[in-house]
């Protein structure tokens, strides 16, 4: 698996691209070409490719009540964010297709190697309570075993005390190759596994007489319902989100199966009154981001994210996550915004409660779509799934890849050419439309390079996943990071009991430039110049406050694009630093097996 990973790597790496640039001390900067050659160093073991990026010193404002932080990139495939656990502050990989956060522990014995702090188990408030994530579609599974427990939780600057997570001792994913000892999930609270587990075990306490709702259970016996909820991690492509499945007292349906292969007839029975109690627990149990929305923390129940580019063409969106409000000089009404998909609960989903039985619950980040455009032709339905399941989209940034039906996307590679390979000087675009306008993925991110010291052709971040069905997510898209790249994407929990009152929602303002295909031309020919290949780097998480160069017309902060020497012959980074070290011989029999397995992977990080 490491030959694997190191032939990605080194298929799309070295340092090229871009063209001039004047920093904001008015220091004028080499062509990206001179700093390739500068700051790439080549040893026997692979190529060490320093981060190439200046910023400012700008600090953003910051309050109790509204906080912002950088990101890290792991070469465009996993983003991760600083996050303090028990005093402990680490890498942790955003994810908003899943909702549970969780930190490798220092007792680990299986996977958990690759160099991040881990978690000390030694003071770690154990629940009594385990876990088992499991992740994966029809044809891959990982998982993250270990406990609950709670903690002091700190991101930028906001804290949570006795927040629960899982303290991993045991997965099969991928995640310290990526620099990340974990998982930061975003999603709602009833996509939890963690939390279901605890309310699972809590009520059951309770029925017995053995406790109060909601206490502390540090001395509970341990328990394992080995519920199967999350969504991907990174393996370098992540896999598929898992419908969640909930506790039996809250699926009052005559079918004794949330996941029918056939639509089953369901029978409806009156709201349960322990609705009341979920609710409740979101707040004390829930996960990190909804319990701040519902202990009224944040100025607006919503987080917004941008990401940066680190390959191909290094700049773009500057990493950031924003937590309850847009990035400042963003304005609400620039962006597009557009309800999340709600599950019934014949669905699958949660039922109502007695005092609204009209309610119905989002579950994941998942936005409905009018049409998928290629090269400007609207591309037909899929014949996978029933024509009665509405297109839709999954926003993930735990995805690597933009994932979609399998004919569909074979529709594609045939229309780019044999086996889906294209020359890299023909930019293409592939757009989702949404809320009635027009979002592209930008070409620097749809495509990908195809084999080593080669940029004539290029292949598709673009793979198939299973079809959606009745009874499961009905997504039949998943958009990662190359269509997120590209937006400014905003996250509104909205109102969690009563979604009525205040709709959940999401937000897209597309970042794309017009002359998009001009800049994929020129990184062609940067990379060109120098020795055939397009620069891949990597950054860490920078901490607290972040700062930037400047801003575009809509007010979203950019990353520059540009490095420069801090005159003892070394490279220098801005606000973040890392490098990117692989190196192995390379073919085309390799570049077939990583597109094998990228098409049957998809992301988390092994989520």
């Amino acid at each position: 698996m490491h030959r694997i990973i190191s032939c990605f790597l080194v298929a799309s790496q070295i340092t090229a691209s871009l063209a001039n640039a004047v920093n904001r001390q008015g220091r004028e900067l080499e062509k990206f070409e001179d700093i390739s050659r500068r700051y790439t160093k080549r040893t026997a073991g692979g190529l060490h490719v320093p981060i190439v990026t200046t910023r400012n010193s700008k600090t953003l404002e910051r309050r109790a009540d509204v906080s912002r932080i950088g990101l890290g990139d792991y070469v465009d495939i996993a983003y991760s964010v600083l996050i303090t656990v028990g005093g402990v502050t680490t890498p942790l990989v955003l994810d908003t297709g899943s909702s549970d956060l969780w930190i490798m522990s220092d007792t680990c014995l299986l996977g958990c190697a690759g160099g991040p702090r881990l978690y000390p188990q030694a003071s770690f408030n154990y629940s009594g309570v385990d876990v088992a994530l499991l992740y994966g579609d029809s044809t891959t599974g990982t998982f993250a075993k270990g406990t609950i427990g709670d903690d002091l939780v700190d991101l930028a600057g906001i804290s949570l005390q006795h927040q629960y997570f899982g303290a991993i001792n045991a997965t099969n994913t991928s995640l310290g190759e990526t620099g990340s000892a974990g998982i930061f999930g975003l999603g709602f609270p009833i996509n939890s596994a963690i939390w279901n587990n605890l309310y699972d075990v809590t009520v059951k306490e309770v029925e017995a007489g053995k406790a109060s709702l909601y206490e502390r259970r540090d001395e509970v016996p341990i328990h394992k319902p080995g519920l199967k909820l999350g969504s991907p991690f990174p393996n370098l492509h992540f896999r598929t989100a898992m419908f969640p499945s909930f506790p039996g007292r809250l699926s009052r349906t005559s079918s004794s199966s949330l996941f029918p292969s056939t639509p089953i007839a369901r029978k409806r029975e009156p709201t349960s009154s322990e609705m009341y109690h979920v609710f409740k627990s979101y707040s004390t149990i829930g996960p990190f981001l909804p319990r701040l929305v519902e202990l009224g923390m944040l100025s607006r129940p919503m987080f917004s994210i941008t990401l940066q580019r680190d390959t191909i063409d290094i700049g773009g969106n500057m990493g950031m996550l924003s937590l309850g409000e847009l990035p400042n000089g963003v304005k609400d009404a620039n962006m597009t915004w557009v309800p999340l998909r709600l599950y019934t609960e014949e669905e699958g989903n949660l039922p109502a409660p007695p005092n609204a039985p009209k309610e119905v619950y989002p579950i994941t980040w998942e936005v409905m779509m009018e049409g998928v455009y290629f090269d400007g032709e609207l591309l037909p339905q899929s014949n996978l799934y029933s024509s009665s399941i509405k297109l839709s989209a999954l926003m993930d940034t735990g995805n690597s890849a933009i994932r979609g039906p399998a004919d569909t996307v074979a529709m594609i590679l045939d229309k780019l050419g044999p086996d889906g390979i294209f020359p890299c000087t023909e930019p293409h675009t592939l757009t989702f439309k949404i809320g009635g306008k027009m979002f592209p993925v930008d070409p620097r991110d749809f495509a990908g390079q195809a084999y080593q010291n080669n940029v004539q052709f290029c292949t598709p971040n673009l793979v198939a996943t299973d079809p959606p069905a009745i009874g499961g997510y009905q997504f039949s898209w998943s958009l990662g990071s190359p269509f997120l790249k590209g937006v400014l994407s905003s996250y509104y929990f909205g109102n969690l009991t009563y979604p009525t009152h205040d709709p959940p929602k999401m937000g897209f303002l597309s970042t794309v430039p017009k002359d998009a295909g001009d800049k994929m031309v020129s990184a062609v020919v940067a990379a060109a110049n120098v020795d055939d290949n397009f620069p891949v780097i990597s950054e860490t998480a920078p901490s607290g406050t972040v700062s930037f160069a400047s801003s575009n017309s809509n007010g979203i902060p950019q990353a520059t694009n540009a490095g420069f020497s801090d005159g003892r012959g070394s490279s220098r980074s801005g606000a973040s630093g890392g490098l990117l070290a692989s190196g192995v011989s390379w073919s085309p029999l390799y570049a077939m097996l990583l597109l094998s397995i990228v098409s049957s992977l998809s992301w988390p990080p092994v989520l």
